[in-house]
């Protein structure tokens, strides 16, 4: 696998609610471990919403307004100023397509969002901001979890990779890499197998007869052994300082992703999200969505 870019541009968007200094945190750690440079951006949202018929109202903020949010924001960032690591930017509009906006404009390498802010990410409403985001961002995008303030200099020591050997999931492995790489970070790879009975993974004898429930044990042994040569030959293909470990598991992608992060007690997990049709924004909806609602560590979505 080839080398990514190394992080140079980073992306803060901040609301100035509660979670923004977690934001902040893992952002300013990022960048102080990159050499990168952070941009924070607050967006302010017009107070009138658009009427049909009429002129679109004036989305411009008094400069007392400006000055107050840029105070604000400059002071979730004030370790970082000291070191000349930040910019502060205030847009006015509807925060999402601002964030999308500044990405594409300073060709930031990743965006970093709180995944708890005054949107209500909590539940991940269909709408909310980070997960407009999250689905349209051309650059990987880092949510963190409240309380997940990294220690410096290095804010990653154990990352999760989930694989299921789809293109997103190969790049965000290169990603992965990279930033274990360049941290000497521990590296797990984990193939979820997504066997149609939950526990027992296959039925009993008493519900299959007999030769069939060997049949189906045999299987599952096969889809394991491919999965797990696979995955071994991935990970010696990354050339990092200590092989990768290897965990084959099966159930929900979702559960058993945050099982394998809780249990190795992984401070990043960073995942491939598919395209943006339709059907890809089911799968966004059945794994990304829970995993980063529910994770307690900061996961990082690269789409490819």
């Amino acid at each position: 696998m080839t080398g990514m870019r190394a992080i140079q541009q980073i992306l803060c968007a901040v609301d100035l609610s509660g979670a923004s200094a977690d934001a902040a945190a893992q952002a300013i750690a990022l960048a102080r471990w990159c050499h990168a440079r952070i941009t924070a951006l607050h967006v302010c949202e017009p107070v009138f919403a658009p009427v049909p018929g009429l002129p679109p109202p004036d989305e411009r903020i008094g400069d007392q307004e400006r000055a107050v949010a840029t105070e604000c924001v400059a002071a979730l960032f004030a370790r970082a100023a000291a070191d000349d690591l930040v910019d502060v930017l205030v847009d006015t509009g509807s925060p999402a397509t601002c964030i999308l906006h500044r990405a594409d404009a300073l060709a930031a390498d990743v965006i970093v969002m709180a995944t708890h802010g005054a949107s209500g990410f909590q539940h991940l409403l269909l709408g909310s901001v980070t997960e407009k985001v999250l689905r349209r961002a051309r650059c990987g995008v880092l949510t963190v979890p409240p309380l997940a303030r990294s220690p410096l200099p290095r804010p990653f020591t154990r990352i999760l990779c989930p694989v299921d050997f789809s293109d997103p999931s190969l790049f965000a492995l290169e990603a992965a890499a990279s930033l274990a790489r360049a941290s000497s970070a521990g590296l797990t790879l984990v193939h979820v197998v997504e066997w149609p009975w939950h526990e027992p993974p296959a039925p009993s004898a008493d519900d299959v007869p007999q030769p069939q429930a060997a049949a189906l044990a045999e299987f599952r042994r096969y889809i394991e052994a491919g999965a797990s040569r696979r995955l071994e030959k991935l990970g010696a293909d990354l050339t990092l300082d200590r092989a990768p470990a290897v965990s084959i598991v099966h159930g929900k992608p979702y559960v058993e992703i945050l099982r394998v992060a809780a249990d190795t007690a992984a401070d990043l997990i960073v995942m491939g999200v598919h395209g943006r049709n339709v059907v890809d924004m089911t799968l966004f909806g059945s794994t990304t969505n829970q995993l980063v609602r529910r994770a307690v560590c900061p996961v990082l979505t690269y789409r490819h």
